[in-house]
C-alpha cells in the first residue's frame, strides 16, 4: 500500500493524480472526505467494487454511494426535478448523502439489476473534490469502517496498520471528522429525513 501524504487545504494535485491512476487500474483507496475518510474504487470496475465490499464486510445489498465532483455529474445518474435540483444546489457541496431515483444506465455501471434507487453526494473537502477532478470521474464509495464495528477511523496510523495488507493506496490528510452524512431520501414526492448526521437540516423540513 502506498500512503500519499497531502496537505489537507491545498493537495498537490501531482500526488492525486497518481492515485488517480491507481483507481483507473482497479485498485481501492481511503481517501478523506468532510465526513469521515472512505473506501472509494472505479464505478465501472465489479473486481474493485467487489474487493472494496469484501475489505470493509459488507454483502451486496449494502447501498454504496456515488462521490459526484457537483451537480451535473448527479444528473447522469438520477432523475432530479425542479425542486429536487433546487434543494440539491442548497446543500451541495456538503455532508449530505441523496437517496434518488436511478436512471436506466445505473444498475448497469453498479451490478445491480433490480437498483431503483442511488445514494449519491458532493462532498465538500479540497481533497477530495481535486481527485475527482484528476479522476474525471465520479467514484464508488464506503464510509471506512473495519467489520464488525459502528466508529469511522480518524488517525491516519491506525488506517495504514488496520489497511496495508488489503488496499492498494492511502490518501493522507490528517484527521479529518468521523460524523456521519445526513441522509435525505428524494426518491418519493416528499423530502424524508432518514439520518441526521454532520449536515444541518434547519430550515428544510
Amino acid at each position: 500500500m502506498h500512503r500519499f501524504i497531502v496537505h489537507p487545504e491545498n493537495p498537490q494535485p501531482r500526488q492525486l493524480r497518481q492515485v488517480a491512476q491507481i483507481l483507473l487500474q482497479g485498485g481501492v483507496v481511503a481517501i478523506p472526505t468532510d465526513s469521515s475518510y472512505a473506501l472509494v474504487c472505479h464505478l465501472d470496475d465489479k473486481a474493485a467494487a467487489d474487493r472494496l465490499r469484501k475489505i470493509r464486510g459488507v454483502d451486496d445489498k449494502h447501498h454504496l454511494t456515488v462521490l459526484c465532483a457537483d451537480l451535473h455529474e448527479i444528473a447522469q445518474f438520477s432523475k432530479v426535478d425542479n425542486a429536487q435540483y433546487r434543494l440539491l444546489k442548497q446543500l451541495t457541496p456538503g455532508p449530505y448523502t441523496f437517496i434518488l431515483e436511478a436512471t436506466k444506465e445505473v444498475p448497469r455501471r453498479v451490478s445491480h439489476p433490480s437498483r431503483k434507487t442511488i445514494g449519491i453526494r458532493v462532498p465538500d473537502h479540497p481533497v477530495t473534490s481535486t481527485l475527482l477532478a484528476e479522476f474525471e470521474a465520479p467514484v464508488l464509495s464506503t464510509t471506512l469502517i473495519p467489520a464488525g464495528q459502528i466508529q469511522a477511523l480518524n488517525d491516519p496510523d491506525q488506517i495504514e496498520a488496520l489497511y496495508k495488507g488489503s488496499i492498494d493506496a492511502f490518501v493522507d490528510a490528517g484527521p479529518c471528522p468521523r460524523e456521519s452524512t445526513t441522509v435525505i431520501d428524494l426518491s418519493g414526492s416528499q423530502p424524508v429525513l432518514i439520518r441526521q448526521g454532520r449536515g444541518s437540516v434547519e430550515g428544510l423540513f
